[in-house]
């Protein structure tokens, strides 16, 4: 064999190698690979496809409150009955008011923006409170002008932000306390901030931090039952099969650890992090209630079910945002839990049919009962808010919520000239940062960028290369790169 042909194997294996070392790295390290949301955009979505799939039980209608809802997450109403609506990608709280009561919003204002990933919002004592990805904040809050009185504060800096789960969860218990959920950093790791995975607790000025709760990898959802229980959701770990570990509702109490990273379930020991660590699983809190593994339950509510069928009196219901880890998909809907007499509970779908032959049409995300008894439910795939109420009838008239772009058009506030420039330094992030490992043209990706030019104008994608969903891991791109690497991925995957 000659030098020329060895020394061309040697560069191949090493870059295949490459290749090989950062796939595993991602599917290890990074997390939660949600195939679905690589390159979430609304454009995908098909509202004529979801109007005519999805189901709910006997006696309920579904109706769309709100569409064009970028990324809608949180859910809170004010005490005049407008709902509040958190955007984390868009770093926006907004405000939607239903003037004429039929069920679908007239207006929406920009309450707050510029901030870092809000999430979750909740209100006391007159003020509105806000949990961004790396500190809490709030503002005074006019009910009924449906306006902020002051400007922002932030009241609690220097939160672990960032990773996976950085999106985090803010709601007042009955005992006028105020409780945050803080994701883990990872998919299985011993987190260095030992916030991560647990639920923690505040006074209403941020003061007297407490970790309230350990072993908890992502509780984006919890509240209180009527006796003032803590109830929260929990997303089980991946990479471990289609169909282990369940994902989880654990009733939480001060001071208990529900397991992760050590344990899985029913205090079954991790395979990673379960060895040396058996005295702590032995002591670990079992979940009460199992969801399918990879279903990711997320936003959770208790509801008051009067004028509702008699078994929906203490139930709550769960937003299921939906499967990447499984063969088949599975999730996507959102389901109602109900206690008997013995504390058992049971499970049943409340919104189905998001999910079609293998094909997301929708991903609930956040659920909240309005004044007016209905269920509303954010979906952050298709930015639309659903209403769901019994006894009446309602149309799912969504019309279009997104606006298909075209290369032409993101293109064409740039020069010619701007374009070359920016598409070199572009292609070159692209081939530093080894992006073809994950996007490659030929199938065998994690995610193919075909038609991208026709979902994505160039501050949409970079913003979105700002903070980008699982498992796409998020690159130390300044404003300037992530407009080129934008410019370039357009140019190149313009779509027809």
């Amino acid at each position: 064999m000659t030098k020329p042909i060895k020394w061309l194997l040697a560069i191949v294996a090493t870059f295949l190698t490459l290749v090989l070392v950062l796939y595993i790295a991602m599917r290890v390290f990074v997390g939660a690979v949600d195939l679905d949301a690589v390159l979430n955009n609304p454009a995908e979505f098909n509202p004529a496809n979801v109007g005519s799939q999805i189901q709910v039980p006997d006696g309920f209608s579904i109706g769309t409150f709100a569409a064009d809802l970028t990324g809608a997450r949180v859910l809170r109403f004010s005490d005049e009955g407008d709902l509040l609506v958190s955007m984390p990608k868009l770093g926006q709280i907004i405000i939607l008011k239903d003037d004429d009561s039929d069920g679908r919003a007239d207006r929406r204002e920009v309450l707050l923006q510029g901030l870092n990933g809000p999430n979750g919002i909740d209100f006391f004592e007159g003020w509105l409170y806000v949990a961004e990805s790396d500190a809490l904040g709030r503002v005074s809050f006019d009910h009924a002008t449906g306006l902020t009185t002051s400007p922002y504060q932030q009241i609690v800096t220097g939160l672990p932000g960032g990773g996976n789960h950085w999106k985090k969860t803010l709601r007042f218990g009955p005992d006028n306390l105020m409780y945050v959920s803080m994701g883990s950093s990872c998919n299985v790791c011993t987190e260095d901030d030992e916030r991560r995975g647990t639920l923690v607790r505040y006074s209403p000025d941020g003061t007297n931090e407490m970790i309230f709760a350990r072993g908890l990898r992502n509780s984006a959802g919890f509240d209180w039952s009527a006796n003032g229980d803590i109830y929260a959701t929990d997303n089980g770990r991946d990479l471990l099969g289609d169909d282990y570990p369940p994902c989880e509702l654990n009733l939480v109490t001060e001071g208990a650890h529900y397991g992760w990273p050590y344990a899985n379930g029913n205090q079954e020991p991790d395979p990673d992090f379960g060895a040396g660590n058996e005295a702590l699983i032995e002591k670990s809190v079992a979940p009460v209630h199992n969801f399918k593994a990879h279903n990711a339950p997320l936003g959770i509510e208790f509801i008051d079910a009067e004028g509702m069928p008699e078994e929906y009196q203490g139930a709550a219901i769960v937003a299921l945002h939906g499967s990447w880890n499984r063969s088949e998909k599975d999730g996507y809907k959102v389901v109602s839990l109900h206690w008997n007499a013995a504390g058992e509970i049971s499970e049943r779908d409340f919104v189905s049919g998001f999910l079609d032959d293998g094909d997301v049409l929708g991903r609930p995300a956040e659920v909240v009962q309005g004044p007016d008894g209905a269920v509303y439910i954010s979906d952050d795939y298709s930015g639309v808010i659903y209403r769901v109420a019994y006894g009446e009838q309602q149309q799912l008239q969504l019309g279009s919520v997104a606006d298909a772009y075209s290369a032409e058009n993101s293109l064409s506030s740039y020069t010619n000239d701007d374009v070359d420039r920016l598409n070199t330094a572009g292609k070159a992030l692209y081939n530093q940062y080894q992006c073809i490992a994950c996007h490659n043209d030929n199938g065998r990706g994690l995610k193919t960028l075909e038609n991208l030019g026709l979902k994505y104008d160039v501050e949409t994608l970079s913003e979105y290369l700002r903070r980008p969903n699982a498992p796409m891991p998020q690159f130390p791109f300044d404003e300037a790169q992530r407009e080129a690497l934008s410019v370039y991925l357009i140019d190149r995957y313009p779509g027809s």
